[in-house]
């Protein structure tokens, strides 16, 4: 019986440095059933071109917006065009390891799950290993995740026959988080693959470098998302911020040696 089919969805905004290395760890993967959607919220730089020169691999499809819109319209965008069982969601400066998809389909199914998620690694620019390995709790429950965002958006996948296609909210920022909230608040449960299955690039200009813009984001999810008044999202805040400080550091593990250091060295 065949595999069934993987959507991999990667919105791409200005990503030349690292857009061929994101599409190349996709088609690396043991599991070769799988599609990309890429969709390119109007990049000024040569991205939209390096992509181009992987449309001769038929399970590629490119999707250039007209106008800049944000990757919820990105993602949506590449939500319509998916065929597959699976959605699965990559960004375009993310790395996927070889056995990825094979690793978290088994899993599901061997488990009948609709929707699960794995540990990962955090590498810098440049591709080197930052020795850390960003892992979750063994059973995520709704209210784990209401204070914290423990699902890397580079490692979930959920099943379409499940969920249906869900929507990604046009909130800019936090889309993955607000996500798997629709999706645990279904589910109550979630498990994931208890290894590291993806590298996760760390920048300079990333979100989850600045304290500031975290704060302000992850408020705007208990405001917006959640539709809580301000004084409730404020107490919401003060739990995120206790977890972020005192229960998450013990799920981000040090790693020495790793074998995937050096990313960037082709």
């Amino acid at each position: 019986m065949e595999s069934p089919l993987v959507s991999v969805i990667i919105p791409t905004f200005n990503a030349e440095k690292y857009i061929s290395d994101t599409i190349q760890s996709v088609q690396n993967q043991t599991y070769q059933n799988w599609e990309i959607i890429l969709v390119d919220d109007c990049s000024t730089d040569t991205t939209p071109k390096i992509i181009t020169t992987f449309l001769t691999d038929k399970r590629i499809q490119f999707y250039p917006l007209e106008i800049n819109s944000g990757t919820g319209i990105a993602r949506n965008t590449a939500l319509a065009k998916a065929k597959g069982k699976y959605i699965a969601f990559l960004d375009a400066d993310d790395l996927w390891k070889p056995e990825k998809l094979q690793k978290q389909i088994a899993f599901m199914q061997s488990n009948d799950l609709p929707f699960t998620f794995s540990f990962y690694e955090c590498i810098d620019e440049d591709g080197d290993a930052l020795g850390r390995r960003v892992e979750a709790p063994r059973n995520l429950s709704y209210w784990q995740l209401f204070f914290c965002n423990y699902v890397g958006n580079l490692t979930g996948i959920y099943d379409v026959g499940y969920f249906g296609k869900i929507s990604i909210s046009s909130i800019r920022k936090r889309q993955d988080w607000m996500l798997w909230l629709s999706i645990l608040k279904k589910i109550k449960i979630a498990k994931p693959v208890p290894e590291s299955l993806a590298f996760y690039r760390l920048r300079s200009n990333s979100l989850s470098t600045s304290k500031t813009e975290l704060i302000r984001y992850n408020f705007a999810v208990y405001r917006q998302f959640h539709g809580f008044n301000v004084l409730v999202s404020v107490f919401c805040m003060l739990g995120f911020l206790f977890t972020q400080l005192f229960v998450k550091p013990s799920y981000i593990k040090r790693i020495y040696d790793s074998p995937h250091s050096g990313l960037n060295k082709k």
